[in-house]
């Protein structure tokens, strides 16, 4: 069946609701529009579902989230009557349709006689992931589109650990939804007779302090948090879900002056007060910082709609003047990961054994700090499910003990209980941090240059070419597709120097095959990789340390292909400058193959 007759099912069968018909009769004259609705189904990847919210198969709506959740039912129904007894933990945040997607796959769930424990108010990624291992519920759906623009709405599978699927299961499911071509055959069954039958599962506050109790567990230097308590922090949910669990877990905690931007409090999916709701971008923190000025606060942060990221920025004398600069995701996290090291290490807490996670796109420089407190690192490829595979493989089976782990774009996590990026233990651990920081007299910028002046400095930063529709993501794997040929005609050392046009190319490293392709010699040394396959060009770059990189990838969740770049130096003037000169030769690069 070709797009044009499902675009007419869509737009002219009863089993349809009325709102449906009306949107897709709008576009009847538009040839492009309903292509890119109806000429694919929405892609399930390892994660699960995003996409513009709108009626048809390529994108997020009632009937998408339907056949996502049978395709999942069907997968937890194969793996026998205790699988389906156990059942799947559903959260939602605060977007656009959230609570009625939540209520469809709970309906879909009950349907095929798959138990669903649906959370009776909107609550964050961390708080899906803890609730699938509280419930021993076999597999949690959270509905959210993270930190995506207003249109976008997603469905993220967890597996019985709390972590996202992983691509075993998600591989099963999404062939179990493609025998769900047409949506109208998917099992269904009313709410409340679910809900009276015991199939569905309203949870709620039990939840809620039994997460708090956990996290309170995670809470750092008690004493320096006593005498800092009064400290003024601002912070902001972003209209999102991380409103309530962070503030009780800052009170909780010892901080008794939070300040909430009062306009970006309460959730609503439209996030009428920002061009993103997305801490990566420091103008999510505007109001925040506004805020921040009246109440002379010392801190500022802020959490995506889904409160699995956060973003800071903190009070700074400069000039003479009072500022308030944000930090990077990489910058937060090396803060934090010498932050827990060195706490516990004093405290004598610091288990043997122990190792820390972040990923082959995050700052070099995490090398160093662990190697000082005697702690393993481990990298993985982009993606907190692969922090959260290690927890489980060599904390929950293994005989090591996770300590924290972090990627550049704004996600933490310290604790086993959750699998996922969790912006609530990551608010508590940061004020902690500057907590910490006040009592020993400096500022979380002293701090960070303290970082650097031991280890060396390190940039980091990233460009992303947004291109959307069916002609954006062919232009994406087009682009993929050049650099592997240009890599494949690199026949020495000489080719590879000239390969980005700029900086010297030592090594190559092909995800997508596995391959390590090793410039230094007078001849091309190949090299097998052991993470997991991914569609991922990481281009090795020397520089002063040896450390120099940048990265090639699609965005696993959003229409964009990502460039990475981190530049490492024993000055600061010197990491910057180099830092300037590699993005923009490297972003020349790859701009030119996407035309």
């Amino acid at each position: 069946m070709n797009y044009k007759d499902t675009y007419l099912i869509w737009s002219q069968d009863p089993y349809f609701d009325e709102q449906t018909r009306l949107e897709l009769e709008k576009i009847s004259g538009d040839e492009k529009e309903i292509e890119d609705r109806f000429y694919k189904d929405l892609e399930f990847g390892t994660g699960g579902l995003r996409g513009v919210l709108g009626a048809g198969t390529n994108r997020m709506n009632i009937y998408t989230v339907a056949k996502a959740s049978a395709g999942l039912a069907k997968y937890i129904v194969s793996n026998g009557e205790e699988a389906m007894k156990r059942g799947v933990a559903i959260c939602y945040d605060s977007r656009h349709y959230s609570p009625e997607f939540a209520q469809i796959a709970a309906s879909t769930f009950a349907a095929y006689g798959v138990k669903a424990y649906l959370s009776d108010e909107l609550r964050p990624v961390p708080m899906c992931s803890y609730s699938v291992r509280y419930f021993g519920a076999f597999a949690g759906v959270m509905i959210t589109a993270s930190h995506n623009p207003p249109k976008y709405n997603g469905y993220k599978v967890y597996g019985e650990d709390g972590g996202q699927v992983t691509n075993e299961a998600a591989s099963a499911i999404l062939s179990n939804m493609d025998e769900f071509s047409d949506v109208r055959t998917i099992k269904k069954t009313d709410f409340n007779e679910a809900v009276a039958s015991g199939l569905i599962q309203r949870f709620g506050p039990e939840v809620d302090v039994a997460y708090q109790d956990m996290l309170t567990e995670l809470i750092i230097d008690k004493e320096a948090i006593r005498r800092q308590g009064d400290m003024s922090i601002v912070y902001t949910p972003l209209h999102g879900s991380g409103n309530k669990p962070v503030r009780r877990i800052l009170k909780k905690a010892g901080f008794n002056n939070v300040y909430v931007v009062p306009q970006q409090e309460l959730p609503d999916g439209a996030f009428p007060t920002v061009k993103s709701p997305n801490p990566e971008d420091p103008a999510a923190l505007t109001m925040g910082i506004e805020l921040a000025k009246k109440v002379n606060a010392s801190l500022v942060f802020g959490t995506d709609p889904d409160s699995d990221r956060l973003g800071i920025a903190a009070r700074k004398e400069e000039n003479g003047e009072v500022v308030y600069k944000c930090f990077t995701g990489n910058q937060v996290g090396l803060m934090l990961l010498d932050y827990i090291l060195d706490s516990k290490k004093r405290l004598g807490t610091l288990e043997d054994n122990s190792f820390a996670c972040t990923t082959i796109v995050s700052t070099k420089l995490c090398a160093s700090v662990c190697r000082e407190y005697g702690v393993e690192l481990q990298e993985t490829l982009t993606g907190f499910k692969y922090i959260g595979e290690r927890i489980k493989f060599d904390d929950e089976f293994g005989d090591k003990h996770f300590q924290f782990g972090f990627e550049e774009s704004y996600g933490y996590l310290s604790g086993t209980s959750v699998r996922d990026k969790d912006a609530v233990v990551a608010a508590m651990l940061v004020c902690g941090m500057a907590a910490q920081s006040f009592d020993m007299g400096e500022t979380l910028f002293d701090r960070l240059e303290r970082i650097y002046k031991k280890h060396g400095y390190g940039f980091e930063q990233a460009v992303s070419f947004t291109l959307e529709g069916k002609e954006g993501i062919e232009k994406i794997v087009s682009a993929m597709d050049s650099m592997r040929t240009d890599l494949e005609n690199c026949k020495s050392s000489s080719d590879a120097q000239a390969l980005i046009g700029g900086p010297s190319v030592v090594a190559v490293r092909d995800y997508s095959k596995s391959v390590r392709y090793d410039f230094s010699g007078d001849e091309v040394k190949t090299s097998e990789l052991t993470l997991p396959k991914s569609n991922v060009l990481l281009y090795e770059l020397g520089g002063d340390k040896g450390l120099d990189w940048a990265c090639a990838r699609p965005s696993g969740t959003e229409p964009k292909l990502k460039i990475y770049f981190g530049i490492y130096d024993s000055t600061e003037d010197g990491a910057k400058s180099r830092l300037e000169e590699v993005k923009e030769q490297m972003s020349a690069f790859v701009e030119a193959r996407l035309k």
